[in-house]
């Protein structure tokens, strides 16, 4: 028995875990595959890079304690190792008067669950922190900021293979399997038994439980959001994080405005559903992604429920001209050749059967295996502390 644990998936919630389990127990043996050449390759490399506070979530859920926990302990590892970061603040803005109850709802979801430093602003206040915003009310946020999270996994890395860990690259997982009391995972890099075995598949975490012999809870279903950057010349227009009231019917954020640690404004995402897990162009397309997406009923139940909300997330795909009105909402002044295509990312998220999304981390465990289901934002905010939970979980099944 080679390694005492294997973790399957190279993102931040992998790394974090191995992490957080050699720091935990210096002489484990534990092995990370990754199935891409690099680490970070798809949700982690490919977000806007934000510190989330815990504003938006449920008091007592996994989500919100592993947020706040997460920030403190992600502020902390980039100061300690010199990584790009910086806690700038957003204002959470209401436009509209049916906006200003979810508004004060996210006020009382934020004091519950610790966050320091919260302000209610009128108009003129909004003025003082983004000049050139618009808005009701909002809620100023001053613990979120800014990070560089290819460069938190680059370092997590360089510490897993310092402190004894393996990474192997290019290795993807085809099949884990049962033999005796310990776990035999098959890979393209060869094959690799463990006395335990933790998945943190991402865009693939549902396949994972399938080549692992048993039947997954939720499927993944890809959502794809789709980036505007801001030309240099009307980037003064914003200065930190600026974001809508979100729908709580929809657990995407809407379209905010976003500075990059290494400069730029981003602005979006939209979410339409992806044509490829790993699609982040409309050109993008995998047939098997495709008809397992499209054979799987509870996407069309989802698609029956919110019909208009869906149809105008395409539609705003579809043309700038539709995505600077909703830009305009918090910005007034930000107009349609002011912006120009950026990058884009994809969404692992887990539905069930019914339509439901899947709204808070998810974990499923197994003898020998446990399973990271759902994952998504504020998943590399919180990844550390998902770690530290993921842990708890695991060594007292190691002995």
């Amino acid at each position: 028995m080679k390694y005492d644990a294997v973790i399957v998936g190279g993102g931040i919630v992998g790394l974090a875990t191995a992490y957080r389990l050699l720091e935990a127990r210096p002489q484990l043996k534990i092995l990370l595959l990754e199935k891409e050449s690099k680490l970070a390759a798809h949700q982690t490399g490919n977000n806007s890079g934000v510190l989330h506070a815990g504003l938006y979530y449920k008091p007592g859920s996994e989500k919100a304690r592993c947020a706040v926990q997460g920030l403190q302990q992600m502020v902390a590892f980039c100061r300690e190792h010199g990584i790009a970061h910086e806690q700038c603040g957003k204002i959470v803005v209401a436009t509209e008067q049916n906006e200003l109850e979810r508004l004060e709802n996210l006020w009382t979801r934020g004091n519950a669950n610790g966050l320091q430093g919260l302000r209610k602003l009128n108009p003129k206040q909004i003025k003082e922190i983004e000049p050139h915003a618009a808005g009701l009310a909002a809620i100023h946020v001053p613990q979120e900021g800014i990070v560089d999270y290819p460069a938190v996994c680059e370092k997590l890395g360089e510490l897993i293979r310092k402190a004894g860990g393996e990474i192997k690259l290019n290795a993807c997982v085809e099949k884990i399997i049962s033999a005796g009391v310990k776990k035999v995972v098959e890979s393209s890099a060869g094959n690799f038994g463990a006395k335990f075995v933790v998945a943190c598949g991402g865009l693939h975490a549902d396949r994972v439980v399938k080549i692992s012999g048993q039947k997954p809870t939720a499927k993944i279903v890809p959502f794809r959001g789709e980036y505007y950057v801001i030309k240099k010349e009307r980037q003064h227009l914003v200065r930190n994080l600026i974001y809508p009231v979100p729908d709580p019917k929809f657990p995407f954020l809407g379209v905010h405005f976003t500075r990059l640690i290494h400069g730029g404004i981003e602005a979006g995402p939209n979410a339409v559903l992806a044509f490829a897990r790993e699609g982040y162009k409309w050109t993008d397309f995998n047939l098997r992604d495709f008809v397992e997406s499209l054979s799987f009923p509870g996407l069309w139940k989802f698609l029956a429920k919110y019909p208009s909300l869906c149809g105008y997330e395409i539609r705003r795909s579809l043309s700038r001209a539709e995505f600077t009105r909703s830009l305009q909402k918090l910005v007034p002044e930000i107009r349609t050749e002011d912006i120009e295509p950026g990058g884009a990312g994809v969404r692992a998220q887990a539905m069930t059967p019914d339509g439901k999304l899947v709204e808070d981390f998810h974990f499923v465990e197994a003898p020998g295996m446990l399973h990271v289901i759902n994952a998504p934002s504020p998943a590399a905010t919180a990844s550390l502390a998902i770690g530290q939970t993921i842990c708890q979980r695991v060594l007292p099944r190691l002995g």
